[in-house]
């Protein structure tokens, strides 16, 4: 694999993320009026924090990423662990299943159990959101030519927190995209959805093959749901000619902009590489050595 294209997935899902931060929850018509085109790290806004920081994408993805380069394989348990010990320092920025879910963990409920039974107690429109893709990606480097493994891992990431299957099949489905796109696969979002089949929901399928045709569709989303954010985020993660494009795009949409910024920032790493982010983002990160360094291991598990 290009290392480059790596550290690219790591780097573009911690950029999407810290440039949608101080916007989440604002509508498109709020940031235009307040940034412009918001295409600049900037501080305060939604969480009140300093330009640059990262929320509970990021933070989470560096949970499973530290796990994987410390075992040397996935192990859900373990990851579960660092999710409540990561809960456990007050976070400024939790979803609420993922809360429910860590409570339960805490609780000493398996990680396999604690999700499972969030889901089950909760109602349609509250059960499907996008706090487990959004953090999902590091699995796709050390999975990345083992994609039936790719998928068990990245269906058991989300269930710790998100056991609807539009949850764990898009979790699935966004990790084997990355995977070909480190692969340099032609078609990658159409064999994603080649390999999983009917195995996924319908409406998350649905939902993605306009973009495997290269369509456009009327309305992008920009909610929490799981399906809105990968249908946009992949739409923006492929549609634009940089990666910096992608991201400024998808954050400028408003709503979810953390998250889908996060996720479209993710595809974009992995189709241009990390060399193509902006230096003057990249600098704004606290984290961005760890997250390079860990890219660098996470190469050589699995």
């Amino acid at each position: 694999m290009d290392s480059d294209r790596v550290r690219g997935v790591l780097l573009g899902l911690a950029c999407g993320d810290a440039l949608g931060r101080p916007v989440e929850f604002q509508s498109a018509s709020a940031i235009q009026r307040e940034h412009g085109r918001l295409d600049e790290m900037v501080g305060h806004g939604t969480w009140n924090q300093p330009a640059g920081t990262i929320t509970d994408d990021t933070e989470q993805a560096l949970c499973i990423a530290r796990s994987l380069a410390d075992h040397e394989e996935f192990d859900p348990a373990d990851v579960a662990e660092r999710f409540v010990a990561w809960y456990e320092t007050g976070p400024f920025d939790i979803g609420r299943m993922t809360r429910r879910s860590l409570d339960r963990l805490k609780r000493g409920e398996a990680w396999d159990a604690a999700g499972q039974r969030v889901w089950e107690q909760s109602r349609e429109g509250q059960n499907a959101g996008n706090g487990s893709v959004m953090r999902c990606a590091p699995l796709a480097i050390p999975y990345a030519s083992d994609w039936d493994r790719l998928v068990e891992v990245s269906r058991q990431s989300s269930q710790i927190t998100h056991a609807d299957p539009r949850c764990t099949y898009g979790c699935a489905i966004l990790n084997l995209t990355l995977a070909g796109l480190l692969e340099d696969a032609d078609t990658p979002l159409q064999d994603a959805l080649n390999y999983v089949g009917s195995d996924a929901p319908d409406e998350l399928v649905t939902a993605l093959e306009p973009l495997v045709r290269g369509d456009s569709p009327s309305t992008l989303e920009t909610s929490g749901y799981v399906v809105h954010s990968l249908q946009t985020a992949l739409h923006d993660g492929f549609v634009a000619d940089s990666a910096e494009d992608a991201i400024v795009t998808a954050v400028n949409r408003g709503g979810d902009t953390d998250t889908i910024g996060a996720i479209a920032g993710a595809v974009a790493g992995a189709r241009f590489g990390a060399s193509q982010l902006p230096d003057r983002w990249l600098g704004a990160i606290d984290e961005v050595n760890e997250l390079e360094g860990l890219a660098t291991q996470l190469t050589d598990v699995g």
